[in-house]
């Protein structure tokens, strides 16, 4: 693939560790483990965008060289979550031994470690069946080969595996960190962006790089070299500030017919019901005319519908199911 087919993600992802963003303490771990060349079990964990992938491919890079590809084995877990992936792909990979001369036979595989790396990307979604499986190989074949078991979220991961790495927690990007790398990006693709645009786009990211960039490329693709403010909301799915308002006005307005209406024409422009719940949400807690019980009733209603929406309930329901609720609390007496 050239240069200019790859999605930006993968043609601004850190080549070496150092260019990692924010991690400091990963980065710094993981400096010595390369000069060592001792790498234990590793488990990365955080909010998805952090760099967590990016860190240990550009990590096993830096150790294997040229012997990268025969060396490293990527697999997303969420893919292949079963017993059979571990009993066959991992293990057969796991248990091959390797020479420290590398196998390029270039000089600058003389010194790879003695060791493969296996990376099991998003392995919170593995079965806990595939999980007690890998434990076990994990146990059989340390000598020759290395884990990195990336996820979200470190409570699922069963105890014996979290208790046999060295667990790393990546963290949301804070907005300088943020704001430097995309201000590369975009020097380097010569897109005029202005700094309230930047602004608006790390935060409607939430810290996550990955969706930062890729939002950064899609504007680029929709309005040229020239990016503003309102034509980041609009490809974010946010829905405008006043559309919002009138959502709350029309709640207290106790008119379940306009309501009804309303509800259709969100859903006709487009917008996504989550978003929608999530504005409300913001909304809400800056919402001076509602008292504290009313809030924390709505916030319930909003987590449950938000819930059913992910587990994938019809939006137009979900979403006059909502609003009907916020409407005979707003009624309430205060």
């Amino acid at each position: 693939m050239s240069a200019v087919a790859l999605p930006w993600v993968e043609k601004y992802r850190p080549k070496k560790v150092d260019d990692v963003s924010h991690q400091t303490e990963v980065v710094a771990s993981l400096r010595k483990s390369i000069e060592n060349k001792s790498l234990p079990h590793l488990i990365f964990y955080g909010p998805p965008g952090t760099g967590k992938t990016s860190t240990i491919l550009a990590c096993a890079r830096e150790l294997f060289g040229a012997d990268y590809k025969s060396r490293v084995m990527e697999l997303n877990a969420s893919d292949e979550r079963g017993i059979a992936v571990v009993r066959t792909k991992i293990k057969a990979f796991a248990q091959l031994a390797v020479s420290s001369k590398g196998e390029s036979g270039s000089a600058a595989a003389t010194d790879a470690p003695p060791y493969k790396l296996i990376v099991l990307d998003e392995a919170d979604s593995m079965t806990t069946d595939a999980q007690s499986a890998l434990r076990r190989t994990m146990e059989t074949y340390s000598r020759v080969t290395r884990f990195c078991i990336i996820c979200n979220y470190i409570s699922r991961l069963i105890p014996p595996i979290a208790s046999r790495c060295a667990k790393f927690r990546f963290k949301p990007l804070p907005h300088a960190a943020m704001s430097e790398r995309l201000n590369t990006i975009v020097t380097a693709e010569g897109v005029s962006l202005s700094s309230e645009a930047l602004t608006e786009l790390m935060r409607l990211s939430e810290g996550d790089m990955r969706r930062a960039i890729q939002m950064l490329q899609s504007l680029h693709q929709l309005h040229g070299s020239s990016i503003d403010t309102q034509a980041v909301r609009d490809v974010s799915g946010t829905l405008p500030d006043s559309l919002v308002s009138r959502i709350f006005t029309v709640c207290r307005s106790s008119s379940f017919d306009q309501m009804q209406a309303l509800v259709a024409d969100v859903l006709a422009d487009g917008y996504p019901a989550a978003q929608l719940a999530a504005q409300m949400l913001d909304a809400l807690i800056t919402d001076s005319s509602a008292t504290s019980l009313q809030k924390s009733k709505i916030a319930v209603q909003l987590a449950e519908v938000d819930k059913s929406l992910i587990d994938g309930a019809d939006e137009y329901l979900q979403l006059t199911n909502l609003l009907a609720f916020t409407m005979r609390q707003l009624a309430a007496r205060k």
